[in-house]
């Protein structure tokens, strides 16, 4: 007992402090705590699902219920173009990526508040908690994926080489959650208007963004200004990739991706300057 205790004491202390500069992640201590990244996408998955009657059929039902709906308002009675692919496949396409991206923002927009009891009991990499939030709606996505490929048996349309760039595009858009879900996560902690507001956001996001519509309707002196958006560029390129729809503008790619890589730094400096402050404040 007495040499466990010498043991102890010869260790040199631990020593916690806050991270100094705009861009020290510590990216040595996310890997340190991959484990736990683990864990609480897992929990997150495990939350979502719990007690329900039908599981992960839910990820289904969402995007194929807002494709029905979609269908009927748009095509059949708007009467809005699908670039020459059926609306149901246009629409469902779309859909997946909006999907994760907006599950990935609503959950890692409040992931700092729901984990109030880890940040104020123990030290970990804060960052993991939104990260954790961004990359769990991948499970979703999966599942209503399936659904597009018979879809897609069904209509005859078969994906083209395409489809190698998916993977991409999938990544852009959790990307492009988790940078906007630093900023509102962080804001949430102080102003907890921030919580309300999200769904309003999202729900406004998606009219906003090519989902129900292609891009080609929008008028060529606005589209630049209109791939600011940066899920314009992700839902064109996922069609793409898809359904071999018409090749994406790559201006609107690359201005959709810059602006992603902007919201993302800045967000990331901006969470890191915060913090040290979080525990005090949640």
């Amino acid at each position: 007992m007495e040499l466990a205790a010498e043991n102890i004491l010869r260790k040199p202390p631990f020593i916690i402090q806050p991270s100094k500069g705009l861009f020290q992640l510590d990216l040595v201590a996310l890997w340190h705590y991959r484990e736990l990244l683990y864990f609480l996408v897992w929990r997150d998955i495990l939350i979502r699902y719990k007690q329900t009657a039908i599981g992960v059929c839910w990820a289904v039902l969402q995007p194929l219920i807002t494709m029905l709906i979609f269908t009927l308002v748009f095509s059949h009675f708007a009467k809005i173009p699908s670039d020459g692919k059926p609306y149901p496949l246009f629409a469902f396409a779309a859909l997946l990526p909006w999907n994760c991206f907006s599950q990935a923002l609503q959950r890692s927009g409040s992931s700092l508040v729901g984990s109030a009891n880890l940040i104020t009991k123990i030290y970990f990499p804060r960052l993991l908690i939104p990260l954790a939030a961004s990359v769990s709606p991948a499970v979703d996505l999966f599942f209503s994926f399936i659904i597009l490929m018979a879809m897609m048996l069904w209509y005859g349309v078969m994906p083209s080489w395409g489809l190698l760039a998916l993977p991409l595009f999938v990544a852009l858009s959790m990307l492009s959650a988790l940078a906007v879900g630093l900023w509102l996560t962080t804001l949430n902690v102080k102003y907890r208007d921030i919580g309300h507001i999200i769904p309003f956001l999202i729900q406004i996001w998606m009219y906003a963004s090519p989902v129900a519509y292609p891009v080609s309707i929008v008028p060529e002196k606005w589209r630049l200004l209109y791939s600011l958006n940066p899920m314009v560029g992700v839902i064109e390129g996922f069609r793409w990739a898809i359904l071999g729809a018409d090749r994406p503008d790559w201006m609107v790619l690359i201005v959709s991706s810059t602006v992603v890589v902007v919201l993302l730094l800045s967000g990331l400096v901006y969470f890191k300057r915060m913090e040290q402050t979080f525990a005090d404040i949640i």
